[in-house]
């Protein structure tokens, strides 16, 4: 199996190698792990695209490139540049240093690479450890997802939905909770949530030469959520597992809202 890996934290960051460890079991002796992430931290970034200016890719060692740009053009540039002989069989993004559960998924750029992954019609997994005062002490903040990664994923190339002949592939968000490994009760698939909190806002200051800034202030990430949403199951300790694609269209309500307007 050939796997290429990115994510949102950055070439050097921590998760990266838990990640490379974990393609590393799936892929086997015989296999290639690849890796193609941004230089530099890319988190929140979304699904954004470096449209308006060029990306550079510089090659580390071999099957190791750095890219100045967010995660899905380190995907763009493996499939159309880096890996065009020898493209990937799976692709996997993270793993990520926070969750990417509930609302955190519309901004997360782990997410949207494996979302511009499974857009150029590949299998794709974006993985994320949850933090919390469990894992306090613990020599790895990571083992939760470097103990069961390999054994989620096999299970999800084993069992989950994987065609093609969809307009939007599917592609899967996996969490792993804020717990040591040993805690872990298991996989849960969930719905994708959202947390009661007021998510996102700002904190305005003012720098030295009396200009005026604002940094994005988070929201606490351990506040009732959606029940038996992906942020409740993994605060209740499990692993989440969410299908996902890139179509925003509420199904639901197109019905209703073509009776409205076109009758």
């Amino acid at each position: 199996m050939r796997i290429l890996i990115t994510n949102d934290d950055g070439i050097n960051a921590p998760g990266l190698k838990v990640a490379e460890d974990i393609a590393a079991e799936l892929a086997g002796p015989d296999g290639e792990v690849w890796v193609v992430a941004p230089a530099f931290e890319q988190s929140g970034v979304g699904h954004c695209i470096s449209y308006a200016h060029p990306t550079m890719v510089a090659e580390l060692a071999p099957r190791r490139y750095a890219a100045e740009g967010s995660p899905a053009d380190c995907v763009l540039a493996a499939v159309h540049d880096i890996m065009t002989e020898t493209p990937p069989d799976l692709v996997l993004s993270g793993v990520n240093r926070g969750n990417n559960s509930g609302e955190n998924v519309v901004y997360s750029g782990t997410v949207g690479g494996a979302m511009e992954a499974a857009l150029q019609g590949l299998p794709a997994i974006a993985l994320s450890q949850y933090f919390g005062p469990a894992m306090m002490g613990l020599d790895d903040p990571f083992e939760s997802a470097r103990r069961h990664g390999a054994g989620v994923i096999r299970r999800l190339l084993d069992h989950a939905d994987w065609t093609s002949d969809e307009d939007f592939r599917l592609f899967y968000n996996v969490n792993f909770p804020p717990l040591p490994a040993a805690d872990s009760k298991g996989i849960r698939v969930a719905p994708q949530g959202r947390r009661y909190s007021a998510g996102f806002g700002v904190e305005p200051f003012v720098a030295p030469n009396g200009r005026r800034f604002l940094w994005v202030r988070g929201a606490p990430q351990d506040g009732p959520s959606t029940p038996e949403s992906d942020v409740a199951v993994n605060l209740d300790g499990h692993i989440s597992v969410t299908p996902m694609r890139a179509d925003l269209t509420c199904h639901a309500s197109l019905g209703g809202l073509k009776e409205a307007l076109e009758g």
